[in-house]
């Protein structure tokens, strides 16, 4: 699970300062306040680690990626190529990690809360579409929340060129003297040069450090605002995808291939596992969409697939393309939430888009429900007021815990500077600092419209 979070000159945040991740963390404010920014962030961390091209510092994406940013100099604050990219981020992997102690794999220093911190620049050439890394480190955190072993590179101090050298603190000292070979530049933004072996020994624990960052990266799925239509049929070839897609084409495989998930997902109320299909269709009925749901064959033994749905027990039983647009939207979010491995970062775009207010208030318990069964963490970008209020009540009845909960507020300063202010919800679920006109003044809308209408009247009773 990701920790916490702190990002420098990337789009419109100056810096964000540190920003507490927690099992539920959600993102609130206005459009443009950078809210998506910082989902964006983390997904080009993510197809970086993910990409094959080992050699490139960040992958900005393409039209197949789940996020697209163009060059170094775009995402860069005010576009300004003198900045730094700076960013420090912290989680807890899901299982212990040996590293060296001073005598050997002994097992006696393992650890699962990490930090990772890197600065990147623009080259200096005239191009300088890929920037190139000033340094990175990796740190363990204790127990104690201090952070006394650290490991990284950084280049030579007073040198023109990016020549590298390795920093330690905590671990066996490296060789004395300058080394004879020069250290080649990091893998990506996040590895040692793959030559530092040959040049300090007994440096094999630093692969340790960047297998940690690829495996909490590689368990961040996302899915987007904007979900495919549904289909009246859907080919399976009987694969089992790693998620839904980032925009919910893939939800369909998704569901077929998890029929062979043993023993399923524990759900405390009942003592015998569900299937995911099972799960899914219980939520679409307390979210009042369905009455039913199942993907059957169109015939027996085919690969072509559809989604049946029945509105209320006494309809009729139809593809999902002849019912409302929210079913086919929703369908993703929660397929999702039970879909990806325990212990997974699930990114959700606008979820509650489509969705009519009573299931946005839903969609809320949904999250909570998977946070708790599933040991998930959610981060939602939502700008749903029914949403936010359902989280409260449930933090005000004591069925989720105030301290497993993070709000921010996002908005843009004058000075074209995005701000995240933390919104400070107390035990009983009331948020004690609630922004100006968080989701609009309702107050002044009544009032408005009272006086339209007492105006109305005036004029209507002096025409009579």
């Amino acid at each position: 699970m990701l920790t916490s979070l702190r990002i420098q000159n990337f789009k419109s945040w100056a810096d964000t300062g540190e920003l507490r991740l927690a099992p539920l963390t959600g993102l609130f404010g206005s459009n443009s306040s950078g809210k998506s920014s910082i989902l964006q962030f983390l997904l080009m961390l993510k197809q970086t680690a993910e990409s094959t091209d080992r050699a490139q510092v960040l992958n900005f994406g393409n039209d197949l990626t789940q996020v697209e940013l163009g060059t170094f100099g775009d995402i860069l604050y005010a576009h300004d190529r003198n900045r730094r990219l700076e960013f420090d981020i912290s989680w807890r992997s899901l299982q212990l990690l040996p590293f060296y102690d001073g005598s050997g794999y002994t097992g006696g220093r393992v650890v699962n809360s990490l930090g990772f911190t890197a600065k990147l620049k623009a080259a200096s050439n005239a191009v300088g579409l890929q920037p190139i890394v000033e340094s990175f480190e990796y740190r363990i955190i204790e127990t104690d929340s201090t952070s006394r072993v650290r490991a990284g590179v950084a280049t030579s101090e007073g040198s023109s060129t990016p020549d590298y050298e390795l920093r330690t603190c905590g671990f066996p000292p490296r060789s004395a003297g300058l080394p004879a070979q020069v250290m080649r530049k990091p893998t990506k933004y996040y590895g040692f040069p793959e030559n530092i072996p040959t040049i300090y020994p007994d440096t094999g624990y630093l692969w340790n450090f960047a297998w940690a960052l690829e495996e909490e990266l590689g368990r961040i799925f996302y899915l987007g605002p904007l979900r495919d239509n549904p289909k009246r049929h859907y080919a399976w070839s009987g694969g089992r995808p790693s998620d839904v897609g980032h925009g919910g084409e893939s939800v369909v495989d998704a569901l077929l291939g998890s029929r062979d998930d043993l023993p399923g997902i524990q759900v405390e109320s009942r003592r015998k596992p569900v299937m995911l299909e099972e799960r899914v269709a219980l939520w679409l009925k307390e979210l009042g969409l369905v009455a039913k749901f199942r993907v059957a064959p169109i015939v027996e033994g085919s690969n072509l697939y559809q989604v049946l749905v029945r509105r209320t027990n006494l309809s009729a039983e139809v593809p999902l393309t002849d019912v409302g647009f929210g079913v086919s939207q929703v369908l993703p979010v929660i397929t999702l939430l039970y879909y990806v491995p325990e212990g997974s970062t699930v990114i959700l775009e606008q979820p509650e888009i489509h969705l009519h207010p009573s299931v946005q208030s839903g969609l809320a318990d949904v999250i909570l429900d998977a946070i708790k069964i599933r040991k998930i963490q959610v981060i939602v970008e939502s700008h749903s007021e029914h949403f936010l209020r359902r989280i409260q009540r449930r933090i005000a009845e004591d069925q989720y815990p105030v301290s497993d909960a993070v709000l921010y507020f996002c908005a843009l300063g004058k000075d074209g500077a995005s701000t995240a202010e933390v919104l400070d919800v107390d035990d009983v679920g009331n948020i004690r600092n609630w922004p100006k006109d968080f989701f609009g003044n309702d107050f002044r809308e009544i009032a408005e419209m009272t006086i339209a209408q007492q105006r109305r009247k005036i004029a209507m009773a002096a025409n009579q």
